[in-house]
């Protein structure tokens, strides 16, 4: 599909817009996001378009973005033109709202994020000299200039790691703030070894759940995705998809991109499958970057004592300390990863809307809610289970 170019630049850069990531060789891409971060890789966003997950019919449109500076592509930015909020883990619905109510339309906004996927990591792929060089006052001019040349009415930069968030920290500007729970691997050589850090009470109450899945006849196997076989996978999607129908949604992602997924990037996918009675009952998926362990996925038909917490938590402490993995991001939300070990993280991100009366109100009301964040983070923090003699 053909480029469509706009003329916004900053200095000698331009920016431009493709319609289908299959419009940037993925070697390009790759040189630029890196392999590491299983959801930034070229084959992670072509999985989700040509599975038809991320399309019009969907409300995904893809708009990613090129900048090119000469003829030289110096940077990629991950985006689409949404037709409406879901998949986002960031909520702005109330925001819709209000432009209804004043019969506004809100949609389309440019969404600069990895689709379905609430996990800190890079959105702004660029050229170290490019980075070195752009000042978040002119990043933040070119994105206004590049949603209005696009036809949206805000865009939004969802969960930016911690060198983004340098170039994006700008006063005046809409930034948001969030909390989820990550677990962290403090050189633990077993399971054990990470129980015997907590409180006495809590470290009691884990090995319970444990032993309670156990006498329930329940064990754990576990495929990589080099060795995961088509009726695992399968099966695992019939769970997903459970997940989803309980609460009257269809499922973001369907077959066909989990099969890519497994063709394209077996060596960062992990599945884990609880069997009782030799047949399977519940599975999750985890993805692997360099230092980092992501819990994506998870399903069941029936509900076991704790087989959620042993599925995806458990489960992934165990492969996170096999694999030594500095961290484990299970996904949004969940005070109840709280007490298993998980400890509050700040999240960010970052927004802008094209009507200035909105944006006022916008404005504060982020303000509030940040601080209402930090009082939560640091309430979570005081919560923690961990020895207080660590």
């Amino acid at each position: 599909m053909a480029e469509s170019s706009l003329e916004q630049t900053v200095s000698a850069l331009r920016i431009e817009c493709v319609s289908s990531i299959d419009d940037i060789r993925e070697a390009d891409w790759d040189a630029l996001s890196g392999v590491t971060n299983p959801f930034l890789r070229h084959a992670f966003f072509a999985a989700l378009e040509r599975s038809g997950c991320t399309t019009r019919k969907t409300g995904w449109i893809p708009a990613h973005l090129k900048l090119v500076e000469g003829e030289e592509l110096v940077g990629v930015i991950p985006a689409f033109r949404k037709l409406h909020s879901m998949g986002e883990y960031v909520f702005d619905w109330a925001w819709a709202d209000a432009y209804a109510r004043y019969g506004m339309d809100y949609y389309p906004k440019l969404l600069m994020a990895v689709p379905f996927t609430p996990s800190q990591g890079a959105r702004l792929l660029l050229k170290p000299e490019l980075r070195q060089r752009l000042q978040p006052g002119d990043l933040h001019a070119v994105l206004d200039q590049t949603a209005e040349a696009l036809g949206c009415h805000s865009w939004h930069l969802l969960f930016p790691n911690a060198r983004d968030q340098a170039l994006l920290d700008l006063d005046g500007r809409l930034h948001r703030l969030g909390c989820q729970f990550h677990w962290f691997n403090r050189d633990y050589t077993s399971f054990d070894d990470f129980l015997a850090t907590l409180t006495s009470r809590k470290r009691k109450s884990i090995r319970k759940e444990r032993r309670q899945v156990n006498e329930q006849g329940i064990e754990f196997r576990h495929f990589p995705g080099q060795a995961l076989p088509d009726p695992v996978l399968d099966a695992f999607y019939v769970f997903y998809q459970a997940t989803y129908l309980k609460r009257g949604q269809r499922p973001y992602l369907n077959l066909e991109f989990f099969h890519a997924l497994r063709q394209n990037q077996p060596e960062q996918m992990h599945v884990v499958m609880a069997v009782k009675d030799g047949q399977m009952i519940a599975g999750a998926l985890f993805l692997m970057g360099a230092d980092t362990l992501y819990g994506r996925y998870w399903g069941c038909l029936e509900d076991y004592q704790h087989l959620h917490f042993e599925t995806c938590y458990y489960q992934g402490i165990e492969l996170a300390i096999d694999k030594e993995f500095r961290c484990f991001d299970a996904g949004a939300q969940g005070e109840h990863k709280l007490v298993r070990g998980f400890e509050p993280q700040l999240t960010h991100s970052w927004h802008w809307v094209a009507h200035p009366g909105f944006a006022d109100a916008i404005e504060q009301f982020t303000l509030e809610e940040a601080e209402e964040m930090i009082a939560y983070r640091d309430a979570a923090l005081e919560a923690l289970p961990y020895r207080q003699d660590e």
